[in-house]
């Protein structure tokens, strides 16, 4: 089966503080907000959502296609893809300027400071041919490039290919409108708790007029695990149990991968919750975002050890 990524393509460079945001921003003073953080670690990586949700998906087993632009830097990151059966050939390459960059950092709490320079995502990816289309594939519209986010959709349901729309960072970016369009006629909404709120009341809708427009909206909630929700039923997600907590960027998009090779594999929804969560568990591991590696007997092993039953 064919799977269409677009999203983003960047250079993520993530850094710690070993303390906590709350302690140092005062509330009543938010309007004059002038703060520093040191932090205890750096990491440059590659990532961008479509690069970690296609990363994710090999290691599943899957030969993704990213749909995105990248610069007159990605080099490295183009050999990584290659390396690593990525698909870009319907990336643009743009001479003129850097590719994407996003500063990143996390606090104790995993809360997180974010800065994104768009860079050559402020072009659109190539379309693929028509063949890519149709009932054989399934594509995700997560945040990037705005105008990709708008024609992916229309595209998808004019060729009659069931996608996932994952507005995330770009919901700022995208009027009622576009979110209208992007959900309507979607197999599924994924976002997270914050986000679902702010879709809420963007678009004045109840989760009932939500479950009207999508097949589904799924809910990720970090390490409260996720919820699965359709018109007739609610699935409760808990969460997979990670060795440790280096780093959560990158988890979402890897949930996000493995909720498609759930869907692809046919699995009932709750196992395609739970499969997503093993799998994002991975990313948590590791400082970085496309730094994890397993493999699906590996998958297996720790798919029973989190929930007693065999993948």
């Amino acid at each position: 089966m064919n799977i269409l990524v677009s999203g983003s393509l960047a250079y993520d460079r993530i850094m710690n503080f070993d303390g906590c945001f709350k302690e140092h921003i005062l509330p009543d003073k938010i309007h004059v907000l002038n703060v520093s953080f040191n932090v205890e670690k750096f990491r440059q990586s590659y990532g961008g959502t479509a690069g970690n949700i296609a990363y994710s998906l090999t290691l599943l087993g899957e030969n993704p296609i990213v749909l995105s632009a990248y610069g007159n830097d990605f080099d490295g990151y183009k050999a990584w893809c290659m390396k690593n059966n990525i698909n870009i050939k319907f990336c643009r390459s743009v001479a003129n300027v850097a590719t994407g960059s996003v500063y990143i950092i996390t606090d104790k709490d995993d809360n997180q400071i974010a800065g994104f320079f768009v860079g050559a995502m402020k072009n659109t990816s190539l379309t693929p041919p028509a063949k890519f289309f149709g009932k054989s594939t399934i594509g995700i519209v997560s945040p990037g490039n705005v105008v990709d986010m708008r024609k992916y959709p229309q595209l998808y349901k004019k060729t009659k290919t069931p996608y996932i729309f994952d507005p995330g960072q770009q919901l700022p970016a995208l009027s009622q409108r576009d979110l209208i369009s992007g959900i309507q006629g979607s197999m599924a909404l994924i976002t997270n708790d914050y986000e679902l709120v702010y879709i809420l009341n963007k678009m004045r809708l109840s989760m009932k007029d939500l479950l009207s427009m999508s097949d589904m909206v799924v809910n990720t909630k970090g390490d409260k695990g996720s919820a699965i929700i359709t018109k007739d039923k609610k699935f409760i997600i808990p969460p997979a149990k990670p060795k440790n907590t280096s780093d959560p960027t990158g988890a979402g998009d890897a949930y996000r991968a493995g909720f498609i090779k759930g869907l692809i594999n046919g699995y009932p929804l709750p196992k395609v919750g739970r499969l997503a969560a093993v799998v994002s568990v991975y990313t948590v591991e590791e400082y970085g975002t496309q730094t994890h590696k397993f493999t699906w007997a590996e998958l297996q092993k720790r798919y029973y050890q989190n929930f007693r039953e065999k993948l």
